[in-house]
């Protein structure tokens, strides 16, 4: 007979939870930290980890080879799951449906870290009321070279135009390079409509601090701190606070009190610091579900936005083009016989892998073998996107050349690494379209 797999049984509540493998290594890089290990940082801090998921639907983000592994998503719950985890059915933009995960205890979290969440991702609504979200959230997204220091100064800027609409923010790190600010709002308003007061307040702070902060959707055309109002966008998800992120340091998304923002190092809320934290300060978001506030005075600012002449920001790729959504292009992209004509970027892609340490090798590569040219580069030259595929992520490294003369900018060459993992699902997309309008013609 063979040996039975290792495993160790929690009992949490009332309930039991096995946990497989647990001597397995979720982290190994730099820190030695097992499945275990995460089980249990999150049964310490479960109070808090609770408060941001209990009785909403989560998307399980599995990293089951560890943090330095490949993520895929699973929207869908597991067929084989215990009778007291609970469901809802969600549909989606696509049309789809699906059948998704709710914690609402101990035992539950556990059980879906046993699966490999590493990071929690909550939707913006509760189980009771899926169309309208009951939190706004402002994503502080830096572009690469970009400092902390300024994504707390843009945080700062956030708390300010907040209180004067008569709302409250509630801060957080994201657990790796931004920051998190998360508005309880009365459930009464739809996506869209959570989603447009998400891009007036993006850019009433661009307007605020412009050399800071930018709400411009395409990568080419930011500098700062980006504020992603698409986070709102119906089916996206954030890390939730006390999730643990897939750094080697194993970060975490720490909340914050305001007056602790200014001083606050994202590296020292770590998987080791945050229960001593959570004991000794406790949930500096304790209190956010006594505080929801209306939309009406962002909302209002949209309006204002509207009659000015400001159409709609772009949605997310896979969403429908939305009737009062300007050009879904990127700027490079762009037909020079659109109305408002506008700069088309010269950019060229160098790397393109499933693994973000081959491409970031291969973005040395191209430095270094361009390195006259890589010295006139701004730090916000170099796009380092975070694609998204069916069921998981991917790196692409692309170089926008505005600084460099035309005359010197290379041509595009195959880059290096060359894998996409979606190539080849677009070139079937591509032969099917062309071989519907032959059929059609």
């Amino acid at each position: 007979m063979g040996k039975e797999p290792a495993s160790e049984v929690l009992s949490l509540d009332g309930r039991e939870v096995r946990v497989s493998n647990p001597d397995k290594l979720y982290f190994s890089s730099q820190l030695r930290i097992s499945k275990l290990d995460v089980v249990r940082y999150y049964l310490s801090v479960a109070g808090g980890a609770l408060a941001g998921i209990r009785d909403r639907p989560v998307v399980l983000k599995r990293f089951v080879n560890g943090a330095e592994g490949e993520a895929f998503y699973q929207k869908r719950a597991p067929a084989q799951r215990p009778t007291w985890i609970r469901t809802v059915t969600l549909s989606f933009p696509s049309g789809r449906t699906a059948e998704e995960i709710v914690v609402d205890d101990a035992a539950g979290l556990a059980w879906i870290v046993n699966l490999g969440c590493i990071e929690l991702h909550p939707h913006p609504v509760r189980s009771g009321d899926l169309e309208h979200p009951d939190e706004l959230r402002i994503d502080l997204d830096p572009v690469p070279g970009v400092s902390w220091a300024d994504v707390r100064r843009v945080a700062v800027e956030v708390e300010a135009l907040l209180e004067e609409l008569g709302l409250r923010g509630w801060p957080k790190t994201s657990g790796s390079r931004g920051m998190h600010v998360n508005v309880r709002i009365e459930p009464r308003w739809t996506f869209a409509e959570v989603r447009r007061a998400a891009v007036a307040l993006s850019r009433a702070v661009e307007r605020r601090v412009p050399a800071l902060a930018t709400s411009k959707w395409w990568k080419e055309e930011r500098h700062g701190v980006f504020l992603d109002y698409n986070q709102n966008a119906k089916d996206r998800t954030t890390c939730s606070a006390y999730s643990v992120r897939p750094v080697v340091d194993a970060r975490v998304s720490a909340p914050l009190h305001w007056h602790e923002v200014p001083d606050a190092e994202a590296a020292d809320f770590t998987i080791f610091t945050m229960p001593e934290r959570f004991t000794k300060v406790g949930d500096p978001h304790a209190g956010m579900d006594a505080a929801a506030g209306s939309l009406e005075p962002l909302l209002e600012l949209a309006a204002k936005d509207e009659v000015a002449g400001l159409a709609d920001a772009p949605w997310p790729p896979h969403f429908r083009k939305m009737q009062a959504e300007g050009p879904r292009v990127a700027p490079s992209r762009a037909k020079a016989a659109a109305k408002k004509p506008r700069a088309k970027m010269p950019l060229i892609v160098v790397a393109n892998s499933p693994d973000k340490p081959a491409a970031l090798a291969g973005l040395e590569r191209w430095k270094n073998k361009h390195a006259d040219l890589a010295a006139l580069l701004a730090v916000d030259d170099v796009l380092v996107d975070s694609m998204r595929g069916r069921s998981s992520t991917w790196t692409r490294i692309r170089i926008n050349l505005r600084h460099v003369p035309e005359e010197l900018r290379p041509p595009q060459e195959t880059p290096d690494p060359d894998d996409d993992p979606t190539r080849e699902w677009r070139e079937w997309s591509k032969a099917r379209t062309r071989k519907k309008k032959t059929a059609e013609n």
